[in-house]
């Protein structure tokens, strides 16, 4: 058994925890106290503003959100690790994002669904201290609990979570995932680190929908990634200009953020583009039927919107594309499709054609 008495021992095993997360794919690793009381309360005031738009889920867990012991009784420790997954260069991104009639994804989805492959990861590293310690307390998490994981994160050290909410390394950027273990284990923690934002707003500047709306306050129900992932409903239609081509989620806050230019290419398999959907075409991909679309998202972040959403969100691209006939023949094939929001998205788009809508500045 471990000796909660030994600061050597401990420190040991955290160095033990280190290596063993390099060994496994972990890009950093750090140890987090569970004291987030004051994001706790900005949780509180987000929810109460209904930033979190239809994502009741983000209030159904109260506090056992912000206070890791509620959740996981005994918790004292939160052991925080990311994993890189940026699967192409930045300049092949902003090539997708010029080139109207492609479809962009949100660069995270393109390769395997993160969460089982994570979640593996740290089971492996979980038991590896076991072989060392023996039986301790512990629960893994990949975005599987009401965890705040970014700022449990930055009490660990990983980085600073930058005016556009994501989580930001000096030396990494913000291209990866982030899991966690809940512990027992009264392991030293982490020194956190300043933000380094400064006065920098790039994120907010390039904000196609203008979701942050602030420094550091994203509203969901204007975020891209809500609007064509989380959303079940319909877009409102003064955003869907604002979607250009994207149909599942939106990079442009990481794209465009300056220190992304230390992000580096991951060379894991598991987080490479599959069916070339990183350069995939809009009209092919609203052909697809339903069979087909299972088949290009099985084992994908892909399928979280469901095949309705998934047609929905490309109507909305491809009545920001640029005139054609081919796009006109795609939407009217779909003008009777048994989905009502379907159809709806179908119509607006042919609308917005028929005043043969110019891509760039969407007028006439």
């Amino acid at each position: 058994m471990y000796d909660h008495k030994s600061t050597t021992y401990l420190d040991d095993l955290t160095g033990l925890i280190s290596a063993a997360a390099t060994e496994f794919g972990f890009a950093s690793f750090g140890v987090a106290g569970v004291d987030i009381e004051a994001a706790g309360l900005r949780l509180k005031q987000w929810l109460d503003n209904d930033y979190h738009g239809t994502m009741d889920y983000m209030q159904v867990h109260g506090s056992k959100r912000y206070r890791a012991a509620e959740l996981v009784p005994g918790t004292v420790r939160c052991l925080s690790f990311t994993m890189d997954y940026l699967p192409e260069s930045m300049d092949s991104m902003e090539h997708c994002l010029d080139t109207p009639n492609n479809a962009y994804i949100a660069r995270y989805a393109l390769g395997r669904d993160y969460h089982k492959y994570m979640r593996r990861s740290l089971q492996k590293l979980v038991n590896r201290i076991i072989d060392v310690i023996g039986p301790f307390g512990y629960r893994v998490f990949t975005d599987s609990a009401p965890v705040m994981e970014k700022p449990l994160a930055a009490n660990a050290g990983l980085g600073w979570i930058g005016k556009h909410t994501n989580l930001i390394n000096k030396r990494r950027g913000s291209w990866f995932f982030i899991g966690e273990i809940y512990t027992d284990l009264p392991l030293p923690v982490s020194a956190p680190v300043e933000d380094h934002c400064g006065t920098c707003t790039r994120c907010i500047d390039v904000c196609p929908t203008r979701a942050i709306i602030a420094p550091y306050v994203l509203d969901a129900r204007r975020c891209i990634a809500y609007l064509t992932i989380e959303n079940r409903g319909d877009i409102p239609e003064p955003l869907r200009p604002l979607i250009g081509n994207r149909i599942f989620g939106c990079d442009d806050c990481q794209l465009f953020c300056p220190w992304n230019r230390f992000a580096t290419v991951t060379d894991n398999p598991v987080f490479k583009p599959r069916h070339d959907l990183e350069d995939s075409d809009l009209v092919e991909l609203f052909g697809l039927d339903e069979a087909g679309y299972q088949a290009i998202t099985e084992g994908s972040a892909l399928r979280r919107p469901g095949y309705d959403g998934w047609l929905r969100n490309i109507a909305v691209a491809l009545g920001n594309a640029p005139h054609s006939t081919s796009v006109i023949d795609a939407l009217t094939s779909r003008s009777d499709n048994p989905s009502a929001m379907v159809r709806r998205h179908v119509a607006w788009a042919l609308a917005r054609h028929e005043g043969r809508y110019d891509n760039s500045n969407n007028q006439k």
